[in-house]
């Protein structure tokens, strides 16, 4: 059985790594947190310069609008990949994956919601 934070940094390197493959840019922080039953990870620096661009280019709701459609579709179309991860991590059924983002920071949020908690033990005390 593994920590709290040993699960939590398996989910961050699985995420920075499908960032990095699947959307071209690793992120430039992540952070996740289980929450008994909900897996929340924030990631900053997730714009790539073109994604940037567009959404400087554009009127403000066009372009955050289309960027967030895109990322959207990138998301849906590689879901089983990131459920595989985070099933794999926290031995837990993942029942749905929810996705948002800022344009304007950059910041991506990313929830799933498992089928049951993850058992974890308590860190060893020196």
């Amino acid at each position: 059985m593994t920590t709290l934070g040993e699960l939590e940094a398996a989910i961050c390197e699985g995420v920075a790594r499908f960032e990095k493959q699947y959307m071209g840019r690793g992120p430039r922080a992540i952070r996740s947190h289980l929450l008994g039953d909900l897996v929340v990870v924030r990631v900053h620096g997730v714009l790539t310069p073109a994604e940037q661009q567009m959404v400087n280019a554009l009127p403000p709701e066009k372009g955050r609008d289309l960027l967030k459609e895109v990322r959207t579709h990138l998301i849906e179309a590689a879901r089983p990949i990131m459920e595989d991860m985070v099933e794999s991590v926290t031995g837990s059924e993942v029942l749905s994956l929810h996705h948002d983002m800022s344009t304007v920071t950059g910041e991506e949020i990313v929830l799933f919601t498992l089928a049951r908690a993850s058992a974890v033990r308590e860190p060893k005390r020196a």
